[in-house]
């Protein structure tokens, strides 16, 4: 065992956001390398550390480069879409019925193996067992890198998507040490499909980001609890939803289910909800954001609304959103009913983003990682997916009742108001926060750190 089984390596890859939002919330006990004299709570990037080898480093700036440019051509005519279906096809889910053996390796997983055996990823393996702690990769090639390379402690992966491809289980998978942290059942079941032993899946749900300022769970229940009441009377103003079903809804808010028909939202009172546009790591979906900040630019500017445009880390999109704002006339609404969310740290961004989530009523994004957040009670509108997975995510979101596609974003105005009025969103809401799994940070710590070996249920298997 380790020297220190409070802590454990949590590594992920700088690509995009999944990978490194998954792992966010477990940097509470993450560790790294004394000789790299990093402060604690610090995630380790696989493709970007101190000493890391040139070579290793060209292997990776390459996949992070395919990986943008594939998001960004599939909005463009031609040869975008063409380029996106490849990797569709590399990165394929495979019907999940009628349920068959589905283990045998694809091409790409046997030349990504060649390339470890090769050496890559050795150099930082061989620095983690230095001083061996349990590892925690939220990126499935690092996991391969681990067992290929001889890593001496126990190599979990934590899943982020609601189902997943071939290319997420080793290369023989009968075989391999790794422990799947499975955030569905159907993550679960998939990975049996791909060959994987039975004791190697655990169902611990998907980290979300955790109350802060509260000591112990039940203030924090209570905090949760409190905020998803508040968001109900705004996204309810008609009381339609919480009239129709307040039995249900009191027995999971108690006290905090508010139905006083004098709450009923004025617009004339300050913002009646707040609507937050999150794009992904690649900055596909900024003209989506343009359209609707162009189309609720007069109830921003009322003050009807607020907005929060999530331009990430990028500075290009944040600077689009910035003028945008000017050429609607919305100056004087920055920093109120209108807000730009950046960072140029990525973990400081993911910081700032999860302290706006109490405040936040709906939330806008393709059907990414950010679709397990509708277990904090926020419904979500998808804009268009990108790949099989987020495929997946957005069926999963409909089953469980927690997901709306997207109206054409140039008529926001009309459609958002009509779906507010008629208590749509709020039911979502609430599906989304009784029937997604939460409280998978401490589960996982659990399992690490502690040894405590046990798994949540869900019923939800697409």
């Amino acid at each position: 065992m380790s020297d220190n089984p409070r802590k454990a390596y949590v590594v992920a890859v700088d690509m995009g956001y999944g990978h490194q939002r998954a792992v966010y919330p477990l940097r509470r006990f993450a560790a790294s390398p004394a000789s790299w004299n990093w402060p604690e709570e610090k995630i380790i990037s696989a493709n970007d550390y101190p000493g890391m080898p040139i070579f290793d480093r060209i292997r990776w700036s390459f996949t992070e480069k395919a990986y943008e440019s594939i998001s960004r051509l599939h909005g463009l005519p031609l040869f975008g879409p063409i380029i996106f279906e490849l990797l569709a096809y590399v990165e394929k889910i495979a019907d999940f019925y009628p349920r068959r053996n589905l283990s045998q390796p694809i091409l790409p997983l046997r030349l990504l193996y060649a390339l470890i055996r090769g050496g890559f990823g050795k150099a930082l393996i061989d620095k983690l067992n230095e001083r061996p702690l349990p590892l925690i990769v939220s990126f499935p090639l690092v996991a391969f890198m681990a067992e290929e390379h001889g890593y001496k402690e126990e190599i979990y992966c934590l899943c982020t998507d609601t189902d997943i491809a071939r290319s997420w289980a080793p290369l023989r998978p009968h075989r391999s040490r790794i422990t799947y942290l499975a955030p569905t059942v159907r993550v679960r079941e998939r990975l049996r499909l791909y060959g994987v032993q039975h004791d190697k899946v655990i169902v611990t749900g998907f980290p979300l980001p955790e109350t802060a300022g509260y000591d112990n769970d039940f203030d924090r229940s209570q905090a949760d609890k409190a905020t998803i009441g508040a968001r109900l009377s705004r996204l309810d103003p008609q009381i339609r939803y919480r009239h129709k079903y307040g039995e249900l809804i009191r027995l999971y808010l108690g006290n905090h289910l508010r139905l006083d028909e004098n709450a009923v939202t004025n617009r004339d009172q300050g913002p009646s909800f707040t609507l937050m546009f999150a794009i992904g790591g690649a900055g596909a979906q900024a003209a989506i954001a343009l359209s609707i900040l162009e189309s609720l630019r007069y109830e921003i500017a009322a003050n009807n609304v607020r907005l929060f445009l999530v331009a990430g880390t990028s500075k290009t999109i944040r600077d689009r959103f910035t003028a945008a704002a000017a050429r609607f006339n919305l100056d004087r609404s920055l920093g109120s009913s209108l807000r730009i969310i950046y960072n140029d740290d990525k973990y400081a961004y993911f910081q700032e983003f999860n302290s706006l989530l109490p405040e936040t009523d709906i939330l806008w994004t393709k059907p990414s990682e950010l679709s397990f957040y509708a277990g904090l009670g926020l419904p979500v509108i998808m804009s268009p997916a990108l790949g099989p997975q987020e495929e997946c995510n957005r069926s999963w979101l409909h089953m469980m009742g927690a997901g709306f596609e997207e109206y054409d974003p140039r008529y926001t105005q009309e459609w958002l108001f009509d779906w507010i009025d008629s208590g749509w969103l709020a039911e979502a809401a609430m599906n989304g926060y009784i029937n997604a799994p939460k409280q998978a940070a401490s589960h996982i710590e659990d399992i690490v750190l502690r040894g405590e070996r046990h798994e949540i249920e869900d019923i939800h298997f697409v």
